[in-house]
């Protein structure tokens, strides 16, 4: 049997699989990645003169289909999650 972990959602606590935290950890930091990365290119397209909403919009969407892009944010986010678990057992003498 997988070992179990506590998951908190607001206003929950779930017990579920470690595997299963740790993939939500990492689509989550991606999603958070593409979040701030959409924010960016919305915010420098409305500040250039004749810019629109759209056109920003339409840059992130290019930029975010790309493979290479999401390769490197879910590689990022896996490394991240991975360290700081393995840190985190190191910390307290496992």
């Amino acid at each position: 049997m997988s070992e179990k972990t506590i998951l908190v959602v607001p206003g929950k606590k779930l017990t579920v699989p470690r595997l299963l935290k740790r993939g939500l950890q990492i689509l989550a930091a991606v999603a958070i990645t593409s979040g701030v990365a959409l924010a960016i290119l919305i915010g420098s397209g409305l500040l250039v003169p004749r810019g629109r909403l759209s056109q920003g919009w339409d840059v992130w969407v290019s930029f975010i289909n790309r493979s290479d892009i999401l390769a490197t944010m879910v590689l990022t986010a896996l490394v991240t999650v991975l360290f700081v678990y393995w840190q985190r057992d190191h910390e307290r003498g496992k």
